[in-house]
């Protein structure tokens, strides 16, 4: 069974990008691991907010890879880079999991991974932790009581940059595979 695994960078305070949605305070010195990281995977998903993002940056990022976003307005369209999914996310979900092929990157936004975490689909979070406060933002997890999930640390890596990356695998909860 394929694994869906969470790749993403947040502030020392748990934010993964400005109100606005920048992302203009994360590192880009060095690699911190993404090449590696991309390499595993054949398939991302992501919110449409976030794939909206990824194509301000310019030429889409993610070229070679299968790619679905969350969407329940544009649900069953396509376009050049990514089908669009909506409707029953969790019997899709456990299809897209059960399919052959490499891990499947939780791409974000905070909306897509509350829902990953409450329905127990994430399996590995690396987190980026850069060593800065923004104070305000889009937070990487919603506060939400219910999302109680215990970690087991997998490996932490740093950097002379001060930036920190934290591997764990979450104890999954159960799910109810259609």
């Amino acid at each position: 069974m394929r694994k869906v695994r969470l790749f993403i960078a947040s502030s020392l305070d748990g934010y993964i990008a400005r109100t606005s949605g920048e992302v203009d305070w994360l590192f880009t010195d060095q690699d911190y691991g993404y090449t590696d990281f991309f390499s595993q995977i054949d398939t991302l998903i992501m919110g449409n907010k976030t794939y909206q993002q990824a194509l301000s940056f310019g030429e889409y990022p993610y070229k070679g890879k299968e790619g679905f976003v969350l969407s329940k307005t544009r649900a069953g369209e396509r376009d050049n880079n990514v089908e669009f999914v909506g409707g029953d996310l969790k019997s899709f979900l456990n299809k897209l999991l059960n399919q052959s092929g490499g891990d499947i990157w939780l791409v974000g936004g905070t909306e897509t991974i509350y829902f990953f975490i409450k329905h127990g689909f994430i399996h590995e979070l690396i987190l980026s932790i850069h060593p800065k406060i923004l104070g305000d933002g889009i937070p990487l997890i919603v506060r939400d009581s219910s999302l109680e999930t215990e970690l087991e640390l997998k490996d932490v890596k740093t950097f002379e940059s001060g930036l920190l990356q934290v591997s764990y695998d979450l104890k999954r909860k159960f799910i109810d595979i259609v």
